[in-house]
Parts: structure tokens; C-alpha cells; sequence
């Protein structure tokens, strides 16, 4: 299987920034569609938002003006950037990965996930 990796995670205050990276194993990065998602403490896993193999977007209504996905296939790493965060996005985050050509916004649809990264907003 595909080993994900996510970094980039800390402390933040309050409208700054910070930038996530999923670093992948293996040779076929550039098939899948990869996804983030978030884990609130005692909530539910949600999706941040998706991008496929030839740059198409999804995001969150919470992440729309705010959040930015970006690839690089060379490199195989995905990239999450937060914009002007809230204390309610603190969470973990977590990078996963399906071989296909589509948007998926479901956890079942991702077999491959990465350990997650803790991003903690203060206010």
C-alpha cells in the first residue's frame, strides 16, 4: 500500500496561516485523487476538500476563500494551504488517497490514509 505522510501542523493564533504537506510513497502519485480531512476533538471526521490527478477542486463550504489545494506530482506531495484560520478549525488533519479521475468527498471511497497532523488555532 501507499505510505502518506502528513507535516506542516502547530500552534497558530487566530487569522494567521500555516501550510500542510502529505508526503506519498511509491511510484503512482500522479493517478490518484487525494483528499483532506478534518477530526474536531468529540466530532466527526469531515472533508476539507479534494483535488484529482488533473487539478479539479472541491472544498468545504467552511474552506471556500480560504483554503487552497495544491500538487506537485514530481515531488509527490499534496499540499493543504489555511488562510485567516479560526479557533474552530483546530483539528487533525489528515491526507488520503484513491486511484481515479473523480472528485470524492466520502471517507469509505479513500483506502489509503496518513496519520493525521494536529493544527491548533488560539484565539
Amino acid at each position: 500500500q501507499v505510505q502518506l505522510v502528513e507535516s506542516g501542523g502547530g500552534l497558530v493564533q487566530a487569522g494567521g496561516s500555516v501550510r500542510l504537506s502529505c508526503a506519498a510513497s511509491g511510484n503512482s502519485f500522479s493517478t490518484y485523487t487525494m483528499g483532506w480531512f478534518r477530526r474536531a476533538p468529540g466530532k466527526e471526521r469531515e472533508l476539507v476538500g479534494s483535488m484529482t490527478r488533473s487539478g479539479a477542486t472541491y472544498y468545504a463550504d467552511f474552506g471556500k476563500g480560504r483554503f487552497t489545494i495544491s500538487r506537485d506530482n514530481a515531488e509527490n506531495t499534496v499540499y493543504l494551504q489555511m488562510n485567516n484560520l479560526k479557533p474552530e478549525d483546530t483539528a487533525v488533519y489528515y491526507c488520503a488517497a484513491v486511484q481515479g479521475r473523480a472528485i470524492q468527498r466520502e471517507e469509505y471511497r479513500y483506502p489509503y490514509w496518513g496519520q493525521g497532523t494536529q493544527v491548533t488555532v488560539s484565539s
